[in-house]
C-alpha cells in the first residue's frame, strides 16, 4: 500500500471512535453522565458564592452607612439623628436624608444611591403592590437599611440620643437592615421569598453605635415585632440605649 494513501485513526486507549471521527454512543453517554453530575455538583457552590458575594456587599455597605451616622453624631454635638426632625408621616428611614451627605450622596434620593441598597433586598410587598426592593422605592426613600429611631410608646431605640449617654455602645444598634425589625433574613432565609412569617433567630447584617458592623440572629418572641423588645439574654445585641 502506498504510504501517501494510507489512512490512520488516532485513538487514546479505552476510547472507542466512530468512523465519522466523533464519540460513539456508549462513551457520548458516559461524557453526558459526567456533564451531568459536575453541573449537579457546581450549581449549588455557584448559587453558594454569589450569595455570599453579596452577603459581603451588603455588609460593606452597612459599614459606610453606619460610618455616615457616626460622622453626623460628631458634627451635632454628639447626637444621633432623630425621627421627630422628619417630614409627616415620619418614618425610621428618613434618617438618610439627614446622614447621606456624610456618605458621599447630593441631591435627591434615588435608586442610584448604591451604598443604601443590599443586593439581596427582596422588599415588602404590600397589597396591590408589585415586589420591589427597598432600595428601588420612593416610598422607602430608597434605602434598604433602616435607623434603631422607632419612638412609638415603650420601643427601646436611640433616635436623637448622645453618644456618650448609651451605656453599651458596642451591643446598642444603630442601623440594620430591614429585615432585623421583623425578624426576617435576605440571607439565608427560612422562607424562601415570602416575607411571612416571622421567626426566631432569623440572620441580619446590623451596625452598632460603636461602629462595628455584625451578621448575627434577632430574637423573635412569638408574638411581637423584633424591634419592640430587647432581647432575652444571650444575644449580642439591644435596640435600647439604657
Amino acid at each position: 500500500m502506498n504510504p501517501a494513501h494510507a489512512t490512520f485513526s488516532r485513538r487514546r486507549p479505552g476510547l472507542r471512535v466512530s468512523q465519522h471521527g466523533g464519540f460513539a454512543l456508549p462513551e457520548l453517554m458516559v461524557v453526558l453522565a459526567v456533564l451531568s453530575i459536575l453541573a449537579a455538583v457546581g450549581t449549588p457552590l455557584i448559587v453558594k458564592s454569589r450569595a455570599k458575594s453579596r452577603l459581603g456587599q451588603c455588609v460593606a455597605n452597612l459599614q459606610q452607612v453606619n460610618r455616615a451616622v457616626q460622622l453626623y453624631a460628631e458634627e451635632h454635638q454628639g447626637t444621633l439623628p432623630a425621627l421627630a426632625s422628619s417630614p409627616p408621616p415620619g418614618r425610621w428611614w428618613y434618617y438618610k436624608e439627614q446622614v447621606k451627605g456624610y456618605a458621599g450622596i447630593t441631591g435627591p434620593s434615588s435608586a442610584k444611591d448604591k451604598v443604601f441598597a443590599c443586593p439581596s433586598d427582596r422588599g415588602y410587598t404590600e397589597a396591590g403592590e408589585k415586589p420591589q426592593p427597598f432600595w428601588q422605592t420612593k416610598k422607602y426613600d430608597y434605602t434598604s437599611y433602616v435607623f434603631n429611631s422607632v419612638n412609638l410608646p415603650g420601643v427601646p431605640n436611640v433616635g436623637g440620643w448622645t453618644v456618650a449617654s448609651i451605656k453599651e455602645p458596642a451591643r446598642t444598634l444603630s442601623v440594620m437592615e430591614w429585615t432585623a425589625h421583623a425578624p426576617l433574613s435576605w440571607h439565608n432565609s427560612r422562607t424562601g421569598k415570602a416575607n411571612s412569617p416571622f421567626y426566631n433567630d432569623a440572620e441580619s447584617v446590623v451596625g452598632f453605635v460603636d461602629g462595628h458592623v455584625s451578621y448575627l440572629p434577632i430574637y423573635y418572641d412569638g408574638m411581637n415585632a423584633a424591634y419592640t423588645r430587647d432581647p432575652i439574654g444571650g444575644y449580642g445585641y439591644k435596640y435600647g440605649g439604657n
